[in-house]
């Protein structure tokens, strides 16, 4: 009988990738070691999350050996919702301001009692 053998990749290729994503980890716990605060605390945390996803994505769930369509169609829509949540977040700072600036307030009103 012929024996069918799937796509085999390096133990290397595995090995240094556990390897990155250990150091990603390492500096990730760092920020937090040295208490880093702000907006680069969250750069940090954000950019080492993502580092480690998009490693897991395309070497452990083999995305880089896959057709570009199947590539699009995985990553194309989480991106359009960050996008949307972006364009949300940046609604509501603009909604936010205009209260206070035409209103004066930093809370809604209470509402009335009749």
């Amino acid at each position: 009988m012929e024996q069918v053998q799937g796509q085999q990749h390096p133990i290397s290729t595995y090995l240094q990738i556990w390897g990155w994503l250990f150091v990603l980890s390492t500096l990730s716990y760092l920020v937090d070691y040295w208490q880093i605060q702000g907006f680069t605390r969250w750069f940090l945390i954000i950019t080492f999350m993502l580092l480690k996803a998009g490693l897991i994505i395309a070497i452990f769930m083999h995305l880089k050996w896959e057709r570009m369509a199947l590539k699009y169609a995985i990553l194309v829509p989480p991106l359009v919702i960050l996008v949307l949540i972006l364009l949300m977040a940046l609604e509501a700072d603009y909604t936010f301001w205009t209260r206070i600036l035409f209103f004066g307030l930093d809370e809604p009103p209470a509402p009335m009692d009749h």
